[in-house]
């Protein structure tokens, strides 16, 4: 079953398109359905400018109201990727939680190649992985 893109930045919480070493990934997590008028969906409350709160500790429903907490809206959401492994070259897709784990030392939303069963992670940006084995240049003596 194909995974269902999004038309514009608008549906979506995070959105990203990165390489990785050999391969690639663009994985998206669509806004959650409001629970309530089921009508439209939740976002961040906007400022008084029109502009939206980023740091604000909920999420409103824009037709009803309705507000949740991050934790409950953020442990509902799913980051959907479609990737290419850079380990074995398989192109799929799939489906892992919407929730950042520590993967070789970077923060990463980490998934499964589904064809060779190795993780891959997708770190925040400007974060660069650790490679196991690799010294770090340390004072010279």
């Amino acid at each position: 079953m194909a995974l269902k893109k999004p038309n514009s930045m608008e549906e979506c919480v995070y959105f990203t398109n990165r390489t990785i070493e050999s391969g690639s990934a663009m994985a998206w997590v669509f806004r959650k359905d409001c629970p309530k008028c089921k009508n439209d969906v939740m976002g961040k409350p906007q400022k008084k400018g029109g502009k939206i709160d980023k740091k604000a500790d909920h999420y409103i429903c824009y037709s009803c109201g309705y507000k949740e907490s991050n934790e409950q809206v953020e442990n509902s959401l799913l980051l959907n990727v479609e990737y290419k492994c850079p380990y074995c070259g398989n192109e799929g897709e799939t489906v892992t939680e919407y929730k950042r784990k520590t993967f070789e030392g970077a923060p990463s939303y980490v998934f499964e190649c589904q064809k060779c069963k190795k993780k891959i992670g997708l770190t925040k940006k400007l974060k660069e992985a650790k490679k196991k084995g690799c010294v770090e240049d340390g004072p010279e003596e």
